[in-house]
């Protein structure tokens, strides 16, 4: 909506009214926490209660275009990447349909034009991907500089789980290996980072599954080198008292700051100069793709390998069309074979 307020010499700066609305036009509970918003607010509050454009702001087709123009850059003024757009588009129609369902509209105003997003690009680049030996090697390398860590990072590159799943984990979600078979992850929640302003509670807390009900359950295979990790972990480290197997210094989930500064520190130790400076393992959930991938090298079935993901077969064939290496050649091969006339003996 910034998109299409004045702009004059007297009106505040563009981030000071967004720290305005975030903090206390949209936010819910902290309005319910005080009657009046912080003094270091009241001028952006009462600018915007002046010049705030009400629903008929989008009756003008050009007033809407420029707010969805808006949707493509980011605070810097660069260019935003073309999932984010889309992100953002997608909680501006929730927006104006929640309008709709309110009666302010008869209809979504942005189903009354076409506006083109920005071409998106799903599939993981394959340089993030790190093989096997360096994979092992970034883990030793966050052996040596945050220890708790280590099993953590584990999680993500042996049973591809998402960092909020690994934060979520609790012993109890361990089940060991019975004879001749793999141990097992059973994994029934998420703790993603959520501001704490926006909770109910004022804390982070345990989710569902992404995309998955509150009662789905995942079950991920646990290779040995994933079993031995988690098993060293419990033996020095032990549980959070509410069965958490990793938590932060003050016993709750580990802070997305914290890993992605022990990650950033394993690069550094782990990997060679132009490696650093590569996107390889940019982010620690690049070793998530690195297990996909190589479970669909290894030729496990991709319906299988959605299930272990958490994703849907669609999903994943499009996300990670690119890393399955080798599969090129041997496609060409069968095609030739395939087409081969019969040779009579």
């Amino acid at each position: 909506m910034l998109a299409v307020l004045p702009r004059r010499a007297d009106s505040p700066s563009p981030k000071a009214l967004r720290q305005a609305l975030r903090g206390w036009v949209f936010n819910v509970r902290r309005r319910g926490e005080a009657e009046t918003p912080p003094a270091d607010w009241t001028r952006e509050l009462a600018w915007l209660e002046r010049h705030a454009p009400g629903v008929d702001v989008f009756d003008d087709t050009g007033a809407a275009r420029r707010i969805l123009d808006s949707l493509t850059v980011k605070l810097d003024g660069g260019a935003a990447g073309a999932t984010t757009v889309a992100r953002r588009r997608a909680v501006f129609f929730g927006y104006l349909q929640y309008g709709v369902e309110l009666g302010y509209f008869t209809s979504n105003p942005l189903q009354r034009f076409t506006w083109q997003p920005p071409a998106k690009d799903e599939a993981v680049d394959r340089r993030v991907v790190v093989n096997h030996d360096q994979a092992r090697a970034l883990l030793t390398a966050v052996a040596l500089t945050y220890p708790p860590l280590v099993a953590f990072f584990g999680c993500m590159y042996y049973a591809a789980m998402r960092p909020a799943e690994v934060i979520a984990l609790r012993e109890t979600d361990l089940v060991p290996p019975r004879e001749g078979e793999l141990a097992e992850l059973v994994l029934n929640g998420s703790n993603p980072a959520v501001a704490a302003g926006w909770t109910d509670s004022g804390r982070r807390g345990k989710r569902q599954l992404k995309h998955r009900s509150v009662k789905t359950t995942r079950v991920v295979p646990c290779v040995p080198e994933l079993w031995e990790l988690l098993r060293a972990h419990l033996e020095t480290f032990g549980v959070a008292p509410d069965g958490r197997l990793f938590r932060g210094t003050r016993g709750g989930p580990v802070p997305d700051s914290v890993y992605s500064r022990v990650w950033e520190q394993a690069r550094g130790l782990a990997l060679s100069p132009a490696e650093v400076a590569s996107p390889l393992a940019g982010r620690p959930y690049d070793l998530r793709h690195a297990a996909v991938s190589s479970w669909l090298n290894a030729g496990v079935d991709p319906t299988q390998v959605a299930e272990w993901a958490g994703n849907s077969v669609n999903v994943l064939l499009r996300v990670y069309a690119r890393c399955v290496v080798g599969r090129d050649r041997v496609a060409r091969r069968r095609i030739a074979e395939a087409l081969r006339p019969d040779v009579e003996s």
